[in-house]
């Protein structure tokens, strides 16, 4: 199938112009003003964007935690992505303790083949570091393309590991071209903090906050940056939230180093002061949510480079599992429903708002997850010979986020009633219209594993 896009104003990472798109079975095949080709679709795509299908590099789809798994399963998650812009997802692979990678991998490979609609891959969680998880690491790196590695350094006895692990880690990493991300709270003290609350009855969704201190975060990241230091291995702090945490960052670049940073869209629009509702626990996820400041200084680090990527840590509950922590908010499930949302927001909030360019939307919302990845040029550009997942999005449409209208499954919204300017109205998924007309026009089995190579950003 054959598709020409005609008159959009194509924006990536480096260029802003308008010109016509012909795209060929999967790929784009050529790109200039009035392209003389014949094709099976034309869109007119005046007055509106058209850049790079989103790359969410941080969700947890059908994943176990806290007692029920994440309401959102390949299927839906990768459909409501689409319905917001975001063609490319990946999902955390979480290697039971005593088990191994390879196990842990088929468990996902089940969760996902065959049923995901748009394009994913995998970040493996590594929570159990030995000899033999050494010598798989290094098979995910060489044989299953899989290149990044997630640790913890909270939730012990579940998926923390010491530094010692993380160091060595870390050495096998770097010897072998990948990358390590990092859940960069201090578990300890955070533990501590819960016990403490507990200890003193006080149970309510705010205390969920108020044991994840900024000094938890900070902490972490610093001392993660400091064992990247040492080891010389590339690394990746996901979801940061703080003003501290991000200086911890701007300290290390005054030794030359560099560390990639993720901040999502919750830390960027809401704040702690929703813990104090009476249903604050739909906003109870790790790290919390924090202060204003807090927010000023994450989008000064996306415009100075301190932070590469927005994703959503999208990790959906139902009302009815939240519950489960209703009298105790250690044991409400940690995390929201934000897949679908997060062009518009990051849209509408960073470029209307003028906090940030349209190149730097397009950078963090694709992009650089492409690079850092090891996806790049195939995903996050638009460009001859890269995939053709592309946006249409009209920049001055505005409507209001609600539950009534996304398509997770999820029974709330974090943001409803959330007033935004900037609609995806047409979604288009390695070449295929998959989104339009608030319709999905493609199937489960759509979306392929996508194998990554090393990151392309310099560090």
């Amino acid at each position: 199938m054959s598709v020409l896009i005609k008159n959009g104003r194509i924006v990536t990472a480096a260029s802003d112009y308008i010109a016509d798109i012909y795209i060929e079975g999967e790929q784009i095949a050529a790109i200039g003003k009035n392209l003389p080709y014949q094709a099976d679709k034309i869109v007119n795509a005046k007055n509106r964007l058209v850049f790079p299908g989103g790359i969410d590099p941080h969700v947890h789809l059908d994943m176990p935690f806290m007692g029920t798994f994440s309401s959102d399963d390949y299927t839906s998650g990768t459909r409501a992505a689409l319905f917001g812009g975001t063609t490319m997802v990946i999902d955390f692979i979480l290697q039971t303790q005593g088990d191994s990678l390879k196990n842990a991998l088929k468990t996902w490979q089940a969760k996902s083949n065959g049923k995901a609609l748009g394009d994913y891959s995998y970040h493996m969680a590594v929570t159990d570091f030995n000899a033999k998880t050494a010598k798989e690491v290094v098979h995910f790196i060489e044989k299953e393309g899989i290149t990044s590695f997630k640790t913890f350094m909270a939730y012990k006895g579940a998926l923390m590991i010491d530094d010692g692990q993380m160091v060595q880690l870390m050495k096998v990493v770097k010897k072998h071209g990948g990358l390590v991300t990092v859940h960069a709270t201090n578990g300890d003290m955070i533990d501590s903090l819960i016990a403490k609350h507990r200890a003193e009855k006080k149970l309510s969704p705010l205390y969920h906050y108020l044991s994840q201190p900024e000094i938890t975060e900070a902490e972490a990241s610093g001392r993660f940056a400091d064992m990247l230091a040492y080891s010389k291995c590339p690394g990746y702090i996901v979801h940061m939230t703080c003003e501290g945490a991000l200086n911890a960052i701007r300290k290390a670049t005054q030794r030359n180093q560099k560390v990639f940073v993720e901040t999502c869209t919750q830390y960027l629009t809401l704040d702690a002061s929703l813990y104090k509702k009476k249903d604050g626990a739909k906003w109870v996820m790790s790290p919390p949510l924090r202060e204003k400041k807090d927010q000023t200084a994450l989008w000064a680090g996306i415009n100075q480079g301190l932070i590469q990527v927005v994703g959503t840590d999208h990790c959906p509950f139902t009302w009815k599992q939240k519950q489960l922590g209703a009298k105790d908010f250690s044991k409400i499930p940690n995390g929201h429903p934000a897949i679908e949302h997060r062009m518009e927001l990051l849209f509408s909030e960073g470029v209307k708002k003028k906090r940030i360019s349209l190149n730097k939307f397009v950078e963090v919302s694709s992009t650089n997850a492409a690079k850092i990845f090891g996806m790049y040029p195939k995903k996050g550009t638009i460009a001859i010979g890269a995939d053709a997942d592309i946006v249409i999005f009209n920049p001055n449409k505005k409507h209001t986020l609600s539950k009534k209208t996304h398509h997770m499954n999820a029974d709330y919204s974090s943001y409803e009633g959330f007033k935004v300017t900037g609609k995806t109205e047409t979604v288009f998924m390695r070449g295929q219209l998959a989104i339009d007309n608030n319709e999905c026009l493609i199937e489960p089995g759509y979306g392929q594993f996508v194998k990554r190579g090393k990151t392309s950003l310099t560090i």
